[in-house]
């Protein structure tokens, strides 16, 4: 089983739109963390969730609506994402990055 530590995916979302950050490659599996930060100087909202495809449901999210302070970041640690499983965020507004690394692990 070969596995790599590396950069995942990124993203500066837009605002109030689902932003698929990361997809899972056939014959893998990722332990994923998830870093958003807010750029801006107001608080913002956020979601993660992971989902079979770009638009979660109900059941998909880890994170919904957390707000996030001016000028600060949260990290979301040791996310387990299965084969072609999507990271995905959103957030209230377009002054938030989502960076995604981890572990990709051959099945």
């Amino acid at each position: 089983m070969a596995t790599a530590y590396k950069k995942l995916g990124a993203a500066d979302l837009s605002a109030t739109t689902n932003t698929s950050i990361y997809t899972v490659p056939s014959s893998k599996m990722s332990i994923v963390n998830c870093n958003v930060t807010n750029r801006s100087a107001s608080a913002v909202t956020f979601r993660i969730a992971v989902a079979e495809s770009g638009t979660p449901g109900n059941e998909d999210y880890y994170q919904y609506d957390t707000s996030l302070a001016a000028n600060e970041s949260f990290q979301r640690t040791g996310i387990m994402m299965d084969t072609t499983k999507v990271l995905v965020a959103y957030g209230s507004s377009g002054d938030i990055s989502v960076v995604a690394d981890g572990i990709e692990v051959d099945t």
